[in-house]
């Protein structure tokens, strides 16, 4: 695997605690595998060049150590904002499950998204924070169907995988629920896409569905979307339909963003299903008290 050198990886969020209680960023990997059509890592401004070829950061477990020794105090540390954690390599490598380990001697909490069912095998370790700090797990779905998430995300686990992690990590007794974006439109945003994710995850244990319905879309991103949607959806006129709807629009909401919200909502309170962020955030988070926000000694 190649590398690249990085001189800090734990680094605070502009908004602590707004976007599901975290307080800090981890990114071990740089680049994706997973191949999504949509992902919005390959736009200009994150400057991840050839972005499907995953690379490390060097040293990161010793950065990462000294990154969290520096904080004055604890917090909930996320991963899986610029790649998935759990990417393939990720099974040689074991930079995530050994970060896992330095934020629990630190006393840290975790908040992790991922595709990827790999997560499983460090259940261990995340049952081990939440003994003393919150753990929150986001497995992302788009697709109720693995037909449509094998074209959309061609290169990760089909989304019944990612169900049956959900299941086996609820089971686990960790709060585990689903992050349902982008839902993109024309192609994801029907009616039966959105419940039957919303059934799906019901009898799988979700805790919570957060949602997103609709994409952004920004220059070199835009460009390798249009061009997967051809692949993808030959003859159905896709890029001709984003175009005339969006032009160069940065946020691409479905059309039907009203009306999926509302029947979505209405499933999730009838399941108990957690969708507002604050509530999502106040749920993984009771009975920790104020226990993460400790003085660093």
């Amino acid at each position: 695997m190649d590398l690249i050198p990085a001189k800090h990886i734990v680094t605070n969020t502009k908004a602590p605690g707004q976007w599901f209680g975290i307080d800090s960023n981890m990114n071990i990997y740089r680049g994706c595998s997973h191949g999504c059509i949509y992902c919005d890592s390959r736009s200009a401004c994150y400057r991840i060049e050839d972005f499907d070829r995953v690379r490390a950061k060097e040293d990161a477990l010793r950065i990462i150590r000294d990154d969290l020794r520096r904080k004055t105090r604890t917090g909930v540390v996320g991963m899986g904002a610029m790649s998935d954690p759990y990417n393939p390599m990720e099974e040689k490598e074991l930079l995530t499950r050994h970060a896992l380990e330095l934020i629990h001697a630190f006393g840290f909490g975790v908040s992790i998204a991922t595709k990827s069912g790999l997560i499983l095998r460090d259940m261990d370790i995340l049952r081990d924070i939440a003994s003393h700090s919150p753990v929150l797990l986001k497995i992302t779905v788009t697709a109720a169907e693995d037909a449509l998430s094998q074209k959309v995300e061609p290169h990760a686990p089909p989304s019944s995988i990612r169900f049956e992690a959900v299941r086996r990590l609820s089971e686990a007794g960790l709060f585990t629920g689903i992050l349902l974006m982008p839902v993109l439109p024309f192609i994801e945003d029907t009616d039966e896409n959105i419940l039957g994710i919303v059934e799906k995850a019901h009898h799988a244990g979700a805790r919570f569905i957060y949602p997103a319905f609709g994409m952004t879309l920004r220059d070199r991103q835009r460009d390798h979307y249009y061009g997967e949607l051809i692949r993808a959806f030959p003859g159905e006129r896709l890029v001709a339909r984003y175009q005339t709807r969006y032009g160069s629009s940065y946020r691409c909401t479905s059309p039907r963003a009203r009306h999926l919200w509302m029947i979505f909502a209405q499933h999730c309170r009838q399941r108990q299903i957690l969708y507002d962020m604050k509530d999502i955030i106040c749920a993984y988070k009771r009975g920790y008290g104020d226990g993460q926000l400790t003085l660093q000694i």
